[in-house]
């Protein structure tokens, strides 16, 4: 990467290098085992000009988003978080029966169903042909396609435009960062909204979140870089929420630049906690890559130590960031039996480059490990309770993220 892709400067920072990793969603089949497999470099670098953190774009949505594993559906806290959203929503914004929402990379239709519980007309716009089909399915208007300005556009002129435009976990994932803002803008009436949540980098540096860069996610932003961003397709920031999923996200409340009028005290208060960690210069960088490090060598020494002991270790999960992780540790199925997942789109599967089997949940309460190490670290409220049978036999929990924690399943008390 030699230029910045939101506003083309060549002053370009190394921030982590996590060596090469293959595509975090590339599970295996077991036919392909004996394959080679693919494996791309993984180095994230900031811009000293808009501050933009990005990695390069190696591999195209279409590779990955076409045929997708991941269905938000399974993760009740975030169906949940898409219910509550709606609410405030609705509320907010006085949506009712005439109002039209428009959510781009709408999954298997998590969030729109609540709108269409509540009657009001909405559309998704999600690539992937098999969770788009899911949607469709549970009763949720889907258009298979990628986001651009001719699709925002197409969009607009057969459904009219849209009070509210909704891309959650999304912005990281296009590398035309420009291309889909203008997007957004071609889909949103001239009076209209845009949310958009995306993790954000402020918690991904303070809190060691290194496993959630993968090749999914082009770009990490600060609400200041953010603000460039949307500027990029006439976009305005008026309000942020700071939320706790994905370890750390913030929701940009957007309007069209026309109407959008001065930002909230929040965004000036946000934008003075990133600046005040020295995310608008190096300062804020440099001590990351050796925190990510520490994180390596610490799984590493509990799980070489356990396997010494002779305790049976398992996973739980088989998220994107969890493959980061595994694959920068080094882990393979002599420290990591197997994991588990509720996705059964990844039963009899295996993860990308460590080979490690995904298993049913049901394998935990049947083989009874010693310590379950938990890689959707960040649904950890949840799984804990969802694991407090772990506690049955004497298991404990294990998160990697922010540092190494062991924890009683039943009462989350942890040690180190």
């Amino acid at each position: 990467m030699t230029r910045c892709r939101l506003c083309g400067s060549a002053a370009m920072e190394s921030v982590v290098d996590l060596g090469a990793t293959p595509p975090c969603e590339s599970f295996l089949a077991a036919d392909q085992l004996d394959r080679p497999e693919p494996a791309y470099p993984l180095h994230l670098r900031v811009c000293t000009d808009c501050w933009l953190a990005q990695i390069p774009a190696l591999i195209t949505p279409e590779e990955t988003f076409t045929q997708y594993a991941y269905f938000s559906s399974y993760s009740s806290s975030w169906v949940e978080h898409a219910r509550t959203f709606v609410t405030g929503a609705v509320e907010r914004l006085g949506l009712g029966p005439g109002s039209f929402v428009v959510e781009v990379a709408s999954n298997d239709g998590y969030l729109l169903r609540h709108m269409v519980d509540r009657g009001i007309r909405c559309l998704g716009v999600e690539p992937s042909v098999n969770v788009g089909a899911a949607a469709r399915e549970a009763g949720v208007p889907t258009l298979t396609e990628f986001l651009s300005p001719d699709t925002g556009a197409a969009v607009s002129a057969e459904h009219g435009p849209a009070d509210l435009v909704v891309a959650n976990n999304v912005y990281a994932h296009i590398p035309d960062v420009v291309g889909f803002t203008q997007g957004l803008r071609a889909l949103v009436a001239d009076d209209g909204w845009v949310s958009i949540e995306v993790q954000h980098l402020l918690t991904l540096i303070e809190e060691n979140q290194y496993d959630t860069i993968y090749h999914e996610h082009f770009q990490y932003y600060t609400v200041a870089s953010a603000i460039r961003a949307l500027a990029s397709g006439g976009l305005a920031l008026v309000d942020v929420e700071l939320l706790p999923t994905h370890g750390g996200s913030i929701r940009l409340w957007a309007r069209p630049a026309e109407v959008a009028g001065e930002p909230s005290r929040r965004v000036s208060d946000v934008l003075d906690r990133e600046k005040a960690a020295g995310l608008r210069e190096l300062s804020g960088y440099t001590e990351f890559s050796s925190r990510v490090a520490k994180v390596r060598r610490d799984l590493l020494r509990f799980l070489i130590d356990a396997a010494e002991r002779g305790d049976t270790v398992v996973g739980y999960g088989a998220p994107g960031k969890g493959n980061t992780l595994l694959n920068h540790c080094g882990v393979r199925p002599d420290l990591l039996a197997y994991t588990v997942d509720r996705n059964p789109y990844k039963h009899g599967r295996f993860t990308p480059g460590t080979r490690i089997p995904i298993l049913s949940p049901e394998r935990i309460a049947a083989d009874r490990p010693d310590y379950v190490l938990v890689l959707p670290w960040n649904l950890r409220e949840e799984l804990v309770e969802q694991l407090s049978f772990v506690h049955e036999w004497g298991g404990r929990l294990v998160f990697p993220i922010p540092e190494l924690s062991v924890v009683e399943a039943a009462s989350e008390k942890g040690t180190a």
